[in-house]
Formats: structure tokens, C-alpha cells, sequence
């Protein structure tokens, strides 16, 4: 009886194995696939600006979640395999290392493939043709402000949105007439602690 069984058995690993390991598409398209939707997911993102990347609000946050689904059909295709999973993980990174390498070695192209940076404030003022350009409003803006510890635009020397989607602030330094008044004041706290320390030993 068990003798009998062992051709099923055998036959039903075997199956399980093409299912899981047999390509369904051939290996270039397999390559391809992801190469394109990669370069074209850079080329819309390069497009629409950089507030998709920043998450700035729900809507951009289901932007970003959505579009994995999107393209999944247009990187796999009808193929469902371990196999196509693996070459397809491997083209992405692999566009991605060659893409990532070519601009470390060639740092003016950077600029061109991500774009720069634009600058939103300056010296506390906004810049509504740059909010325009990058589709902020007020409201988000001073919220990116505040979450870099910032309480007022006044204290803003600038504020410009990276490439990356990551705000760059940079706070006014505080006047010479502020940092004599700190030091003084920090000096004064010394004295005082020093002449209670001397108090408190001759009692």
C-alpha cells in the first residue's frame, strides 16, 4: 500500500515545485518589467513634485500606498512564482544600485534626475510662488515648521523643501547684543550659586 502511494506522493512534490519555481513568462520580460515601471514611477514622481514624497497629508500618504498596488500586476505580469518574485526583486535592485552608483560617480546629474531644492521661506517671509510651484499651503508649511521646533515664521532664516521630500530649516542666529546678554546672565547664575556655596560653608 505505501509502495502504491509513493508515486502520488512524488508526483504531487513535483507538481508543487513547477508551480512554485516554474517560470511563466520568459526571464527578459521577467527583467524588463520592473526596469520600466521603476524609471517611470521616477520619471511621474520627478513630475508631480516633491510633496508626494514628503507625506504631508492623508491624501499623499494614500497616493503613495496605492501606487504599489498599481503597478504590481505591471512588474509581475501573470506570473505568481517564487522564481518570478526573486528575478523581478533582483531587477529592481539592480536598476537601483546602477542608477544610485551613476550619480555618485557623476554628481551634476543628481540634479537633473531629482531635481533641487526650493526654497519656501526666508527670513520669516513666504515665498507664495514656491508654495504655488510645490502645491503647499500656509497651514502645511508652518506645520513642518513647528515640527522642527520652530514656534513663529519670524524665526525661520530659511526653510526650503529637499528633493527627497525632507524640510531643510535653519533658525536665525541670535545678534551679539543676545549672546553678551546670555553670557551675562549665564555668569550671574554662576556668582550667585558661588556666593550661596560660600554662605552655606560659614554658617
Amino acid at each position: 500500500m505505501t509502495l502504491m502511494l509513493l508515486p502520488d506522493i512524488s508526483q504531487s512534490i513535483h507538481d508543487s515545485m513547477s508551480h512554485m519555481f516554474g517560470l511563466q513568462l520568459p526571464i527578459i520580460e521577467k527583467l524588463v518589467r520592473p526596469i520600466l515601471v521603476y524609471l517611470s514611477l521616477v520619471v511621474l514622481l520627478r513630475l508631480f513634485g516633491k510633496r508626494e514624497l514628503a507625506n504631508l497629508n492623508p491624501f499623499d500618504l494614500v497616493v503613495l500606498l496605492s501606487l504599489s498596488n498599481t503597478v504590481q500586476n505591471a512588474i509581475i505580469g501573470d506570473d505568481n512564482t517564487v522564481s518570478g518574485g526573486i528575478i523581478g526583486a533582483i531587477s529592481l535592485l539592480g536598476i537601483n544600485w546602477l542608477i544610485a552608483n551613476t550619480l555618485y560617480r557623476h554628481p551634476k546629474w543628481t540634479r537633473v534626475v531629482e531635481g533641487k531644492s526650493t526654497v519656501l521661506i526666508r527670513d520669516g517671509e513666504l515665498d507664495p510662488k514656491a508654495m504655488q510651484r510645490e502645491s503647499l499651503t500656509e497651514d502645511e508649511l508652518i506645520s513642518a515648521v513647528h515640527r522642527q521646533g520652530f514656534t513663529h515664521l519670524k524665526d525661520v532664516a530659511i526653510c526650503q523643501l529637499e528633493p527627497t521630500g525632507n524640510f531643510y530649516v535653519e533658525g536665525h542666529e541670535p545678534d551679539m547684543s543676545e549672546r553678551q546678554h546670555a553670557e551675562l546672565l549665564r555668569r550671574l547664575d554662576q556668582l550667585t550659586s558661588e556666593i550661596a556655596a560660600l554662605r552655606s560653608a560659614t554658617s
